[in-house]
């Protein structure tokens, strides 16, 4: 009897494109033979940091979001393996980046990039990691106007995000007009997390050739998408004890949510003047931040849930009418009860 050895090839990862990107070959079309950096000095400096955070477990949402938009364009087979990678890139960077903007200390269970590093080296692995995406998506080897078309929709939406966070930086949510709360979370929900969800389905439908009308409708269910799972996301904050230090850091950095933008939505105007009094007297230490989230949790929890939940139905269906895709839309339904109780 014959023994026959089959050689199973491990899936790409961003660690193992992270690994090609510094190794001789590819440094030297960067550099030249001729001007070799000894690869000792590229660890500390990049590629260490690099690979401690993107080997830390994440929840892959936005890769599959790239995935189901291959998928939804009336693809039967799997993307091409780098493409929904150079989403999650992406999403790294910006990760990096925010951490350092919001002060956050932890990140995927482990310290903040900035908080192990040091500031200069986290911020700029987090803007190589822009960069790097782009890299590459211009290796994918896609038709030049969808290439083209799909750095547009990458520079759109970093405009957007960076509008996005400028907001959610400097806006006290305790100090705005109970008038402006919902708009203003409305904004930068859309403009953040909406966005990138947008690009992640985009960039999924585009690689697939996908027309422009149909690319444009599983764009606009992104968009829906992530809008409904920051709810969800922010709800979580004030209702879930294992996401309770995330809420409390919103809390003490006043940061527009949506927890915010429901009670001012629902509640008269002196209920929600004694809530926003009460939000103004949580100290940067953290302290009555729970007496905040307990108040708002009674306020809105469940007003918050049938939101989102509402949000994310409406966009489906939508979905459903213009991209008659059963499977994927299946597969979609399936996803979205996943991640909906990802967040309870």
């Amino acid at each position: 009897m014959t023994n026959h050895a089959f050689t199973v090839e491990a899936p790409l990862t961003l660690l193992t494109l992270l690994s090609e990107e510094f190794d001789e070959r590819q440094l030297a079309k960067v550099l030249g033979t001729e001007h070799r950096v000894p690869s000792h000095l590229w660890q500390p400096a990049l590629v260490g940091p690099l690979m401690d955070f993107l080997g830390r477990p994440g929840k892959e949402f936005r890769a599959r979001l790239v995935r189901l938009g291959y998928q939804l364009s009336g693809r039967t087979h799997a993307p091409p393996a780098e493409l929904p990678l150079i989403m999650e890139a992406l999403h790294s960077g910006s990760l990096i980046v925010d951490d350092i903007e919001d002060e956050s200390s932890e990140r995927r269970g482990a310290p903040a990039l900035h908080c192990r590093y040091g500031l200069p080296r986290a911020l700029n692995a987090g803007n190589f990691l822009y960069f790097w995406a782009l890299e590459l998506l211009a290796r994918l080897g896609l038709p030049p106007i969808t290439e083209l078309a799909l750095h547009r929709a990458f520079s759109r939406t970093l405009l957007a995000c960076h509008q996005g966070q400028a907001l959610d930086l400097s806006v006290d949510v305790s100090a705005l007009e109970q008038s402006e709360v919902l708009p203003t979370v409305t904004a930068v929900t859309r403009l953040k997390t909406g966005k990138l969800c947008e690009l992640a389905a985009y960039l999924g439908a585009s690689a697939a050739g996908a027309s422009q009308s149909k690319a444009q409708a599983i764009a606009h269910f992104g968009r829906e998408l992530g809008v409904g799972l920051q709810m969800l996301d922010d709800l979580g904050g004030i209702v879930s004890e294992r996401r309770a230090h995330k809420g409390h850091e919103d809390l003490r950095h006043r940061r527009p949510t949506w927890p915010w933008a429901w009670a001012a939505q629902t509640l008269d105007a002196r209920a929600y003047a004694k809530i926003q009094k009460l939000g103004r007297s949580v100290s940067r230490d953290g302290e009555r931040a729970e007496q905040v989230a307990s108040q708002l949790r009674s306020a809105v929890a469940n007003h918050g849930r049938a939101e989102a939940h509402a949000g994310l139905a409406r966009a489906l269906a939508r979905l459903a009418e213009v991209v008659p895709e059963p499977r994927a839309i299946l597969e979609l339904e399936h996803e979205l009860t996943r991640l909906k109780e990802s967040y309870d």
